[in-house]
């Protein structure tokens, strides 16, 4: 169950055996159903994750009702409501895995306890900090003036897999698109 971690971990950084087992340690495996919900809006998030198998979305619903997809983790990827995580105030996005998924869950206590301890763990945050925001200012500036082919161009080149995985709806809102357009695109790939 924690083999997929300790490849995440070894590959990024020179990390002891007795540091590993203290990190494992500290993560619990968890089995969740395909859309089930790890944290309701507006819920202070406690917990960051790891995906063994599956894929966690985040994303919020606007008043109209439209569901805008922010952020997914796949396998080997880290998820969390970060903003809510890190100050510790009401998230403003749900977070609900849309697949069966399998994971390793850490409370916020023992993450940065890990952080503050082991020089390799917080060498590893800081790059999915990095990572995500490099990420996230691509997306929004790479898509600003992109048109609807543009962008599935973009996702198929940042993100292979991701169209394949994820329903037309959430890609859709992730995209900034409405699922017709989407359709249409990729008839046209």
């Amino acid at each position: 169950m924690y083999s997929q971690l300790i490849t995440f971990l070894k590959s990024r950084t020179d990390i002891s055996d007795a540091a590993l087992q203290e990190v494992c340690a500290c993560f619990e495996p968890i089995k969740a159903r395909r859309n089930e919900t790890l944290l309701p809006y507006g819920a202070v998030c406690q917990h960051y994750y790891f995906v063994n198998k599956g894929c966690i979305r985040l994303f919020t619903i606007n008043r109209a009702g439209t569901e805008t997809t922010r952020f997914f983790a796949f396998e080997g990827g880290f998820g969390t409501a970060l903003p809510s995580f890190i100050e510790q105030k009401p998230a403003e996005d749900y977070m609900q895995t849309i697949e069966k998924s399998e994971l390793l869950r850490i409370s916020r206590e023992s993450f940065f306890h890990l952080v503050e301890k082991i020089p390799q763990f917080a060498f590893i945050y800081r790059q999915i900090l990095e990572l995500g925001f490099i990420t996230a200012q691509k997306r929004i500036y790479g898509f600003q003036g992109f048109d609807a082919l543009e962008k599935v161009k973009w996702v198929i080149a940042h993100q292979p897999d991701f169209l394949l995985r994820v329903s037309n709806k959430m890609a859709a809102s992730y995209l900034g698109l409405s699922p017709s357009t989407l359709s249409r695109v990729k008839a046209r790939l």
